[in-house]
């Protein structure tokens, strides 16, 4: 029995990912959300604010806006999450015992769902689940293309860093499932383009013409007028934040890059965990059928990897980005199983001791963090 469990582990490795997950949300259902908390308050009362639009659609229902309401929302939109990923894995692979090691290094990474959970309240899983969506809905008209654009423009007005961490993929989504898999005309590109324009004047509007009118003191009041319980003014330390210019940001992220980039070994160790994975994704892309698919797929790569090394120049919560870089592969490796390929690629093997001891490894890292690793 033992030894059938250690050559074909990945039922088990599965229950013990969902014990985990339970075990992440407990305790991160214990610790103040201070970032996630603010960003329920701020809105559009006072003119147009970068990251207001949660805020103002909480603000639409209700003016008094409680604590547990952080994790009502994110806990929501995770679920809703992780069910649209279910979808999207079934339909791309399918669920059988072949592709259980495929859907265990994915659904069971420490950088996916399990550090979705740690982040509960923060906008990083709102670029998944919408990226997700669009590899879901079909492709075939500029109603994609326009539903794109505006999934774009949605995030951007959740946190203008949208444009960097999850608009590139959903532009490799859109150019993988619209224009390699339809063609391309004058109409769509033409459309693309101008959607492309739309969402990065917008994302300039936010980050410069989107800072707090009003002094400091002022904003925080206006904080309070919106909260439940005015005296937990703890939560609202991170009010500079809608102050703080980008010349700030760099410069507090290049002065913490020393310590920081500590933990750029503890990245690396975590991406090699995952080889099975890579070399499967690999082999997904040499197996594709037309030699311009390979190129742009490889191209698109490369240039989500450095929209993420900007943000690491930028802001310093690297855990976050190499997280959410590391989701921004998994879906990619979706679209890329979409394309027409000269044949199957076999799957990550079930009974491999190595693969089998990355899986477990990654099965008990409950979590990358937020700024350093753990």
């Amino acid at each position: 029995m033992r030894a059938s469990i250690w050559q074909n582990p990945w039922r088990l490795l599965l229950a013990i990912n969902a014990a985990v997950i339970i075990g992440v949300f407990i305790h991160k259902i214990r610790l103040p959300p201070y970032v996630p908390y603010i960003h329920l308050l701020v809105d559009y009362h006072l003119g147009f604010i970068k990251r207001a639009l949660i805020g103002a659609i909480v603000g639409l229902f209700t003016a008094k806006v409680p604590v547990w309401l952080v994790f009502a929302i994110s806990g929501a939109v995770w679920l809703v999450t992780l069910a649209l990923f279910i979808r999207l894995f079934q339909k791309t692979f399918g669920f059988a015992e072949k592709t259980l090691p495929l859907f265990v290094f994915i659904a069971g990474s420490p950088f996916f769902l399990k550090n979705f959970m740690h982040t509960l309240g923060h906008f990083d899983i709102y670029g998944c689940a919408l990226a997700i969506i669009l590899l879901l809905m079909p492709a075939g008209s500029l109603l994609f293309v326009a539903t794109a654009a505006l999934f774009s423009i949605i995030l951007v007005l959740i946190h203008h860093i949208h444009l960097l961490m999850y608009v590139p993929t959903i532009i490799t989504i859109v150019v993988i499932r619209h224009y390699l898999a339809y063609g391309c005309n004058r109409a769509n590109i033409a459309f693309g383009v101008t959607a492309f324009c739309i969402v990065s004047t917008l994302f300039f509007a936010a980050q410069f013409l989107g800072t707090m009118p009003i002094p400091e003191a002022d904003f925080v009041e206006y904080l309070k007028s919106r909260m439940a319980d005015p005296s937990r003014t703890d939560l609202l330390q991170f009010a500079y934040i809608w102050y703080q210019p980008l010349a700030k940001e760099i410069s507090d992220t290049w002065g913490r890059l020393p310590h920081n980039s500590l933990g750029v070994p503890v990245f690396a160790l975590l991406i090699w965990l995952h080889t099975p994975l890579w070399r499967y994704f690999a082999s997904l892309i040499r197996a594709l059928a037309n030699d311009l698919h390979r190129r742009l797929v490889i191209a698109a790569l490369i240039g989500i990897s450095l929209a993420y090394l900007v943000m690491f120049a930028m802001v310093f919560d690297y855990s976050r980005w190499m997280s959410n870089w590391a989701v921004c592969m998994f879906l990619m490796l979706h679209a890329v199983k979409m394309l027409p390929a000269k044949h199957e690629t076999p799957p990550i093997p079930a009974e491999d001791r190595k693969t089998n001891i990355f899986g477990l490894i990654l099965t008990l890292i409950p979590r990358v963090g937020i700024v350093r690793p753990f």
